[in-house]
């Protein structure tokens, strides 16, 4: 819900130390989070061991004349997630599973290409190297068809071997981006740099919600996310508060609940008369977009959620946060963030 503001001579810095004791006082008397099959960093030799076996059990069904499979958990249905607001989606502990058949027309080829990256990615751990996904794409274009198959395979076997994609020693191919003055380093030694003039973009990829979830876990940052009033935008701010189905066995990892919807919101258009012509019709994909998002099972417990997407649903129009500078050029940074921020105007 809304922050309650602290009065016309209280500083945003006072009302965010205000509104992160508010997020402390609540972790502490939530007490300890309920226990769950979480994925954990493994080590090189623990990763090269669950590889191996998953190999020697292919060799002990064919010495018996048997088909070999692989049983991956279904990542894809909502049967098999389940919600808690204190770490998001995550997967059940006894989920429906899909078998990979090895003497099936219809999953032979995938059966291929999932040992086919198995193998690669035993490479990349025993030798200590990296990769991105995109480099594995491109060794053999010709082969996986596309990007996307091999983003789903990879994160197939994250899921059955349950580790960390990191641990596998693939990398994201970042879209989004972390700007600001902070540099940090990883826990490999990577010296990481963030000051730059770039801004963040796009559905958050694997690096940026991490980093997101360590500066939450470590510090208590105070978490906000300012996305274009469209259900794409929502979706965004849902994954880093929530995260998504692909990704629930990893929530643990990845998810930050103390995420605030700091704008724009929906009713912010109507709040500050933005121009009609400056507003943008809901496309058909957007609608289907909102009304899933309005099913999900974490919008049970945000009332105020449900009312911004209802105020976009029955208005048919979303707007892009530069939609502001019709109001003037600067008044995003000059007016509406510095008073979002003083007078706690987040959900």
């Amino acid at each position: 819900m809304a922050f309650a503001p602290m009065g016309a001579k209280a500083s945003f810095f006072e009302v965010l130390d205000r509104h992160r004791a508010s997020l402390l006082a609540a972790l502490s008397r939530g007490g300890q989070e309920p226990p769950v099959q979480r994925t954990r960093t493994a080590s090189s030799s623990e990763v090269l061991a669950s590889i191996e076996n998953i190999i020697q059990d292919i060799v002990t069904s064919l010495a018996r004349n048997e088909a070999p499979a692989f049983i991956i958990d279904n990542r894809s249905s909502w049967e098999n997630i389940k919600f808690e607001d204190t770490v998001g989606l995550q997967m059940v502990s006894h989920c429906t599973t899909r078998k990979i058949k090895s003497d099936s027309p219809k999953s032979v080829q995938k059966f291929a290409l999932i040992l086919k990256i198995l193998s690669m990615i035993y490479k990349l751990v025993q030798s200590n190297t990296y990769a991105t996904k995109r480099d594995i794409y491109y060794t053999d274009s010709q082969l996986f068809g596309n990007q996307t198959v091999v983003d789903n395979i990879i994160d197939d076997i994250s899921c059955m071997l349950k580790v960390p994609r990191r641990s596998l020693h693939i990398l994201s191919t970042s879209k989004g981006l972390i700007a600001g003055d902070l540099r940090y380093t990883e826990e490999d030694g990577t010296r990481v740099n963030c000051t730059c003039g770039a801004s963040g973009k796009g559905i958050p990829d694997l690096n940026t919600r991490l980093l997101v979830k360590k500066l939450w876990d470590l510090f208590h940052i105070p978490v906000f996310t300012l996305v274009d009033a469209d259900p794409h935008g929502i979706e965004i701010m849902c994954i880093y508060k929530y995260g998504s189905m692909s990704m629930s066995f990893e929530a643990h990892n990845l998810t930050v609940p103390a995420v605030r919807w700091l704008g724009l919101l929906p009713s912010d258009i109507k709040r500050l008369n933005i121009p009609k012509d400056s507003l943008i019709p809901l496309t058909r994909r957007d609608q289907m977009k909102l009304d899933s998002i309005l099913k999900r099972p974490y919008v049970t417990c945000q009332p105020f959620w449900r009312k911004e997407m209802e105020m976009m649903a029955d208005s048919r129009m979303k707007a892009e946060i530069q939609a502001l500078t019709t109001l003037s050029s600067d008044y995003l940074s000059r007016v509406y963030l510095p008073n979002k921020l003083k007078f706690g105007g987040w959900i």
